[in-house]
């Protein structure tokens, strides 16, 4: 079962997340993170792991600003960490907070999510997730993802 997006984190747990950012930073690492998604892909659900890899390629683009970029270390890193607000391994609900962590890091860094990134984010969802149909559409439904409402400045 995956984390369900249109769920709102209170007031409370998204001063939560955002005043605890920084101490996250310090528990990223690429290997970390690339081990999280892979072991927890199903589990954490396509737009979790969508919003992990367009700040995961935004970190690698060499157009973020450094302040973009401790902001992404900081939400990976809360990614990696299996005991958080809503641990894990809890059915349902164990990548919510996740979900909330990044989508404010997204929303936070929105200009150094540009098209390349938002495309090497949509090719490894559908590499992880099932690839493409038969007439080329993909099978992955991060389309309906908030992450995809990235807007541009």
């Amino acid at each position: 079962m995956e984390a369900n997006p249109k769920q709102v984190l209170s007031p409370e747990q998204e001063k939560a997340i955002g005043d605890n950012m920084t101490k996250y930073e310090k528990h990223y690492s690429e290997e970390g993170f690339w081990s999280k998604i892979k072991k927890y892909a199903k589990q954490a659900g396509e737009v979790v792991v969508h919003a992990g890899l367009l700040l995961y390629y935004a970190l690698k683009s060499p157009k973020t600003p450094t302040r973009a970029k401790m902001q992404i270390y900081g939400a990976l890193g809360y990614l990696i960490l299996p005991v958080d607000l809503i641990p894990d391994f809890v059915i349902g609900m164990g990548f919510l907070d996740d979900w909330g962590a990044l989508a404010l890091a997204i929303k936070s860094v929105s200009e150094a999510i540009d098209d390349e990134v938002k495309r090497q984010a949509k090719e490894k969802v559908d590499d992880l997730f099932g690839g493409t149909e038969e007439d080329g559409q993909p099978k992955s439904t991060v389309m309906n993802s908030p992450a995809q409402e990235v807007r541009q400045p």
